[in-house]
């Protein structure tokens, strides 16, 4: 069944209006929810509003009492520093017052002293006048000009200090003397007492015993081949028909020596003698020779003390074995000076091993002096420079006999044991020649002198003794003239040990009873 058109269309009318009044009334809630929803924000916007109105009032009210605060104490500050300047003022005030009134006692003073100034030299003035007029009457009284009183002054003065000068002298000599002396006695005979070592006679000739004088003939050979072949074999001169029933070897190198006399010794031994045998034999003793020389060398230096030595150096050391001065065995020497160096230097404080390795070395230079040129300390020195880099012991070495332009604590040191032991009695022998011209010649040094009346020379030369003209030399000048032969005896005269210089100046009065 079909519908009308009516119909259908009130239905659609129906539909329209439904949706119209259904989205007015839409509208109108929302619209109402929106008025809601502003009037709770102006509501919440009043609060907030007044909450910070309330908020600025009060940040305000602490700005304005923290203003306040800071207006006081600037205020009390300023009051204060008021004040202060106030005070500043006041002491400037009286300080400058004070000041002005100094000013003026200092400007009243200068005026005082100004015065007194012109008095004073108004007083010299007169004093010059009457000093004048005295000196002129002295004098006229003395009959002498002023001239010479000042000089007669002058030299009386003179006197007076140098009999002053001379007394202080010898007061002060005597006193440094008697502690230098007893503190060198304390020193030299601790080091003496502990030490002693065995003297060996210098000489340049050995003599071999032989069992027969038919062995003598052997030794020769025939036309004097076997003689002949040991001579150059070892460099030294035999002579056997000087003395009976041995044979004299001669030379001037104490290892040559040595080695003919042991060579000598095994072939008279052995009794095959001839030219080809005596050069194996002086091979093989040369060996020997060498082997002992080292061996003295190790053992000196390992009695001393002394390690580390380079094996030049102990081969050097050893040569000393058979090398003697003035009858004295250089090695034992050079071991004896070596222990007393090293006791001086442990009394004096200084380093004990340094003192005792340069007293086992200073006399090395005698190894080879008769190959080398020059003084044996130089030639020593070189050679411990060469194999040893302490500079000390160099220096020690060098000085001991006191050649070099400067001395060190430890050529001292060497020098006093050396000294020691070379002057001690029985330690060297030195032959009558030699003696009387040392002595002869430490009386003339002395007689050269003017104020010099006579000179002995006693104590076998360790002392002089002077006699001088009282008349010419007097008591300053006769510890000026004590010195100056000291100086000159030091300069030009080589002796053992040390020399005591004494002086004697008396006056004598003599008259007869007739």
């Amino acid at each position: 069944m079909e519908l009308g058109v009516g119909p259908i269309l009130a239905v659609f009318f129906s539909f329209v209006i439904g949706v119209v009044f259904g989205g007015m009334a839409i509208f109108l809630f929302r619209r109402v929810m929106v008025n809601r929803q502003i009037r709770l924000a102006q509501r919440k916007a009043f609060k907030i509003e007044a909450e910070a109105t309330e908020e600025a009032k009060k940040t305000l009210n602490e700005a304005r009492r923290e203003i306040d605060k800071m207006k006081s104490a600037a205020d009390a500050d300023y009051r204060e520093r008021r004040s202060e300047l106030q005070r500043q003022e006041n002491r400037l005030s009286q300080k400058t017052e004070a000041m002005d009134r100094k000013l003026e006692g200092v400007e009243q003073r200068e005026r005082n002293l100004t015065n007194k100034e012109k008095e004073n030299a108004s007083i010299r003035g007169e004093l010059d006048e009457i000093r004048a007029k005295q000196l002129k009457q002295l004098e006229m009284i003395s009959g002498m000009s002023a001239a010479e009183a000042k000089k007669m002054f002058l030299d009386a003065i003179e006197t007076e200090m140098e009999e002053e000068t001379s007394r202080r002298l010898r007061e002060w000599e005597t006193h440094f003397r008697e502690e230098a002396d007893k503190k060198a006695q304390d020193i030299l005979s601790q080091a003496i007492q502990r030490c002693a070592s065995e003297v060996v006679s210098e000489t340049t000739v050995a003599a071999v015993p032989l069992p027969s004088d038919e062995m003598k003939g052997r030794l020769i050979g025939r036309e004097g081949r076997n003689i002949r072949a040991l001579e150059q074999a070892t460099g030294v001169d035999l002579f056997v028909d000087d003395t009976p029933e041995a044979v004299t070897l001669s030379s001037f190198d104490p290892i040559r020596r040595e080695i003919a006399r042991l060579a000598l010794t095994k072939l008279i031994q052995d009794g095959r003698i001839h030219p080809a045998r005596i050069e194996e034999v002086v091979a093989k003793t040369k060996e020997e020779v060498e082997a002992t020389m080292q061996n003295a060398g190790e053992q000196a230096a390992y009695q001393v003390g002394v390690h580390g030595l380079r094996p030049e150096l102990i081969k050097l050391l050893g040569r000393l074995k058979y090398r003697t001065s003035y009858g004295q065995n250089v090695l034992n020497h050079s071991v004896e000076v070596a222990h007393l160096a090293g006791m001086i230097a442990g009394e004096l404080g200084v380093n004990v091993a340094t003192a005792k390795k340069t007293g086992l070395l200073h006399d090395i230079g005698k190894a080879v002096d008769r190959e080398v040129e020059g003084p044996h300390a130089a030639i020593g020195a070189d050679l411990v420079k060469q194999w040893d880099k302490s500079p000390e012991v160099v220096q020690g070495v060098a000085e001991h006999h006191f050649e070099t332009d400067t001395s060190s604590v430890w050529g001292f040191i060497v020098a006093a044991a050396d000294a020691i032991s070379s002057a001690r009695p029985g330690a060297r022998r030195e032959s009558l020649e030699n003696y009387l011209k040392r002595l002869k010649e430490l009386e003339d040094i002395a007689n050269d002198f003017k104020g010099v009346e006579k000179s002995y020379a006693i104590q076998a030369g360790r002392e002089i003794r002077i006699l001088v003209k009282p008349e010419e030399v007097d008591d300053l000048g006769a510890m000026r003239l004590a010195r100056d032969i000291v100086k000159k005896i030091e300069e030009g005269l080589s002796y053992p040990g040390q020399i005591k210089v004494t002086v004697l100046r008396e006056t004598r009065a003599v008259d007869y009873a007739k």
